[in-house]
């Protein structure tokens, strides 16, 4: 779901870093994708190693998002979305696995991650100029969101709707999936480090002796702002929050986050980052602790051994940062100039 900004301090944008090192060659480039924007860079022994991993890491977030895209009527996942109820329909064996994979979060998160929050979606119109549902409407919505509303068969490569109305919804995964094929292609092409920031997800690669990734986490509501700095190696972060996306409906603010649960916007409070080796995770636990808010998530978080958390609570003119132990490994304290880098795109495709 939607995420705030981050910023990055490296030395293709803010020469925070030093120099990458005279035995490898960088390139950088910037492509619109995932509806929002993909910076990369790579560095690799040679240019040509170089280039070609980094077309080959960009070329697979583009074949991801194709296989995962709900936006356009021809796409596998948008065909299986509208099929009749009852109908098994065909997917690609890699969409039909993704599906099922992230379909366990939702029991592992207690539904505060779920895949086919599509009906609320709908019932919101956030897709569209957005909409206060009637209770009769957001109850029917909510009854078609869930692991009832819809089956995933991985072995026969099927998704099959059983209640009129359900349908999958990628936003709060997709970049996540895209971010970890695009890691095994970078190491696969020899890559020796490199970043990506997929508008408000970040992946870095590092080789053993190189500088982490430094990356800065911004103030929910003031991008300008360095609340956080981020030492990464071989990890992805992602950042949900309300700030940078919502819709202004009879004089309400609709925030584009939405609770599976309870069927409503979930609250504005701040934002969560989420720093985890697998970037689908970060990007699914980032959307759930969002929804479950700080003092509910950073219960469900504080015991995770790998996966590090941070909450950034805005509270009577006030910013509290709250994170558990395993976000040690990443944390620290910005620099006072920090605020004064660029910051990236904060778009994200949900809904």
């Amino acid at each position: 779901m939607a995420h705030t900004a981050f910023l990055l301090l490296a030395s293709a944008w803010c020469g925070m870093l030093g120099p990458i090192p005279n035995s490898t060659e960088a390139v950088r480039r910037t492509v619109a994708v995932m509806g929002t924007w993909l910076r990369g860079e790579v560095a690799a022994p040679c240019a040509p190693a170089a280039v070609a991993a980094l077309e080959a890491a960009l070329a697979e977030v583009e074949r991801v998002d194709a296989l995962l895209s709900t936006w356009g009527p021809s796409t596998p996942l948008s065909r299986a979305n509208r099929a009749p109820v009852g109908t098994p329909v065909p997917l690609p064996a890699e969409a039909a696995a993704l599906l099922a994979e992230v379909g366990a979060w939702s029991g592992r998160t207690g539904g505060a991650f779920e895949p086919t929050v599509g009906a609320l979606v709908d019932a919101w119109d956030l897709r569209g100029l957005g909409r206060i549902p009637t209770p009769d409407a957001l109850a029917a919505a909510r009854g078609r969101v869930g692991p009832a509303a819809l089956v995933v068969d991985p072995a026969a490569a099927t998704l099959t709707r059983l209640r009129e109305g359900a349908w999958v919804d990628t936003g709060g995964f997709g970049k996540g999936a895209a971010l970890r094929s695009a890691a095994d292609t970078l190491r696969a092409r020899g890559a020796s480090r490199a970043f990506l920031d997929l508008g408000g997800q970040v992946l870095a690669l590092a080789a053993s002796g190189e500088e982490p990734w430094r990356v800065a986490v911004a103030h929910p509501s003031h991008r300008q702002d360095t609340t956080a700095i981020l030492l990464l190696r071989d990890a992805s972060a992602a950042t949900s929050g309300n700030s940078e996306q919502g819709l202004w409906v009879a004089g309400r603010e609709v925030g584009h986050i939405l609770d599976p649960r309870s069927g409503e916007p979930a609250p504005w409070w701040g934002s969560v980052t989420v720093v985890s080796a697998d970037p689908l995770e970060a990007d699914i636990l980032s959307t759930a602790l969002y929804v479950m808010g700080p003092e509910a998530g950073m219960a469900w978080a504080r015991d995770l051994p790998d996966v590090g958390v941070l909450f950034l609570v805005e509270a009577d003119g006030e910013l509290l940062q709250l994170h558990n132990q395993a976000m040690d490994s990443w944390l620290v304290e910005p620099p006072a100039s920090a605020g004064t880098c660029e910051t990236s795109s904060p778009e994200r495709r949900h809904p």
